[in-house]
């Protein structure tokens, strides 16, 4: 008894199918190695510091710039903490910040961590406006029941003199 079909004709259509399908294999599988390097995970700073990625590893790291944590050095070097409700990540960044860019204000980094934990952005995108927020970010806030879409301030952006900017 024989495992191929009595037909000449499926016995093609199952021969070619037999060849083609390790080679559509092949190519998505040589796809998605390609694109490894280049999937960048969404993290706030408490999910990050839950799933601690690798040092060197490409990700994005979204929340609130807390108050008072931006220093800018003459060299053009910015270091700035990003908070969500829960943890909070100091962030180092080279170059022109965007126009938007501020204490309190919703951001998106990217870039990696180093080994001694500090994350290292590569490009730093902050809201276009009032209303909009990335929707990562949203939702990873509303997760927290930090949300403040109507405008108020969070709990943790309250100032020393105990009032919120």
């Amino acid at each position: 008894m024989s495992l191929l079909p009595k037909s000449r004709k499926a016995r093609r259509r199952l021969t070619l199918l037999a060849v083609i399908a390790p080679i559509v294999a092949l190519a998505a599988g040589l796809g998605l190695w390609g694109m490894r390097d280049s999937i960048s995970f969404f993290y706030t700073p408490a999910q990050a510091a839950q799933a601690k990625p690798a040092p060197g590893k490409a990700i994005q790291l979204g929340g609130l710039v807390a108050e008072g944590s931006v220093v800018k050095h003459p060299d053009g070097q910015v270091e700035f903490t990003v908070r969500d409700k829960l943890a909070a990540d100091r962030v180092v960044f080279q170059g022109d910040l965007p126009d938007l860019f501020r204490e309190g204000q919703g951001i998106v980094a990217e870039g990696a961590y180093r080994a001694d934990g500090v994350f290292v952005a590569k490009r730093v995108l902050a809201k276009h406006d009032e209303k909009y927020m990335p929707k990562e970010v949203a939702d990873a806030l509303k997760a927290q029941g930090e949300w403040r879409g109507d405008g108020e301030p969070p709990a943790y952006a309250e100032t020393e003199s105990g009032r919120t900017p």
